[in-house]
């Protein structure tokens, strides 16, 4: 019943071209592991705390590797605090190779069943939909990579670096997991991040739009400022107001920008995105890659909530606490800036920065940030990109193919911290409206099952020889 179910979806979702249809090998057996092993992990309820599942998850995967062909001892569990990590290794022929990883995570964000339509954490396939928390962030990824391993290993694939797959327990908290990880693993070629970049479609026809694969992101950091007063009777105002004072610093906080910037993936980023958008957004991302500079193209990109992000650096405001008393004058008053920071720029810098916006040395700057790392832009290597072209050539014939930085975190983050450089590479395609990660009822489109066995099966294959 579910191969009939795929079946269907799947030839619909190729239904405007036929040199789609043609293009795409079926890989049953693969396909229907993907799907059962992804039903099977939403119903594990991996959310932080009390009750943590994240343990079976990996206890899941592991299973279906060892039963797939990896020697037991090859995949080892590793329990962290309420959580565990899992890591994998397929011994190439060259040991003197460095390995390609391919890294996930296991854990979701908490969901409350009140709330949704559906029960999170009970897997429904509906529509053609898989619906749940985690099918599209992202145990759904996680599956169809393991199923594609063992598909591999199934038609006698032999690589000749070692391939790792790897996931973390906890990216979605404080990701102590994925530094650990990260760590153990610094000696990659190459890491194929599953929870990041893929496939736009369509809002009106469900057809493919384009491709991105991440190949940097934005460092998180936040800092707390802090104003501190003797305060006094509230009946007895005074001259400096510690919540006056932290007031106006955040507006001139508010009114600063900072240096507009590009790099070379983000110049790639926005002239090929340029095509995919409305004529004066477009007319904006074209001439800003051509000149940062350009006071118009700034204006009109950093109007748009969707584009500021990826001009420069932000800092925005995300908590105020101050006073003590309804009737006395506040004795302290503090804020969290939250910045989003453009790869190459220490965190240390931007808030110094800060303080010279704030322009008020009675106000105290203090990095609180908790697990975070600065890290540049993985470069943009002529292999991986090849290799990404053409496994998307046979399930997504010309379909636009362009690199993208986040403004989010992931796992990639603490690679490229150790030197090695990652690419968030996920090969799932769906709806700008329907993707609600972290949000309420996430769910995937199940044809996006058998296009992206076909992908992995050929880019692992691809870097791993």
């Amino acid at each position: 019943m579910r191969t009939m179910l795929m079946a269907g979806a799947v030839a619909a979702m190729f239904s405007w071209s036929a040199g789609a249809r043609a293009a795409v090998v079926p890989h049953p057996r693969a396909e229907a592991q993907a799907l059962e092993l992804a039903e099977k992990a939403i119903a594990l309820r991996s959310v932080r705390g009390p009750g943590n599942m994240t343990p079976q998850v990996a206890a899941l995967y592991k299973a279906a590797l060892v039963a797939g062909g990896f020697a037991d001892a090859d995949v080892t569990i590793t329990p962290v605090d309420d959580t565990a990590y899992l890591i994998a290794r397929w011994p190439g022929s060259d040991p003197h190779l460095k390995p390609l990883v391919i890294s996930g995570h296991m854990d979701v964000v908490e969901a409350r069943p009140a709330d949704w339509k559906r029960d999170p954490f009970t897997p429904v396939v509906e529509n053609g939909y898989l619906f749940g928390r985690g099918s599209t962030d992202m145990k759904l990824d996680g599956t169809l990579a393991i199923a594609s391993l063992i598909e591999l290993k199934r038609e006698g694939y032999q690589p000749r670096r070692d391939i790792i797959i790897e996931f973390s327990g906890d990216e979605e908290t404080t990701m102590k997991t994925s530094a650990i990880i990260a760590e153990k693993l610094s000696n990659a070629d190459l890491v194929l991040n599953i929870d990041g970049g893929g496939g736009v479609l369509n809002e009106a026809t469900g057809a493919p739009e384009y491709f991105t694969w991440q190949g940097a992101e934005k460092t998180y950091a936040d800092f707390q400022l802090t104003v501190t007063n003797p305060g006094g009777h509230s009946s007895e105002p005074r001259q400096v107001n510690a919540i006056d004072e932290l007031a106006a610093a955040l507006l001139r906080i508010h009114d600063y920008r900072f240096k507009p910037e590009l790099n070379e993936l983000t110049r790639a980023s926005f002239v090929e995105a340029a095509r995919h958008e409305d004529p004066a957004t477009a007319g904006a991302m074209r001439a800003f890659a051509a000149d940062p500079a350009d006071p118009r193209a700034i204006a009109v990109l950093a109007a748009n909530p969707a584009t500021v992000g990826k001009i420069g650096t932000t800092c925005v405001v995300t908590m105020i606490d101050g006073g003590h008393a309804l009737n006395a004058l506040p004795q302290r008053a503090s804020a969290n800036i939250n910045c989003r920071i453009f790869p190459g720029h220490p965190p240390a810098r931007i808030m110094a920065e800060l303080a010279r916006v704030a322009a008020d040395p009675a106000i105290t700057f203090q990095d609180v940030t908790v697990g975070s790392v600065a890290t540049d832009a993985s470069p943009m290597r002529p292999d991986f990109v090849a290799a990404v072209t053409r496994a998307l050539a046979g399930p997504y014939p010309g379909v636009p193919i362009f690199p993208a930085m986040s403004s989010g975190a992931s796992d990639s983050m603490w690679f490229r911290h150790v030197g090695a450089p990652s690419y968030g590479a996920s090969p799932v395609f769906i709806k700008q409206s329907e993707n609600f990660s972290h949000g309420l009822n996430e769910r995937t489109p199940i044809a996006t099952i058998a296009p992206a066995i076909d992908y992995y099966l050929s880019l692992v294959a691809d870097l791993s020889k």
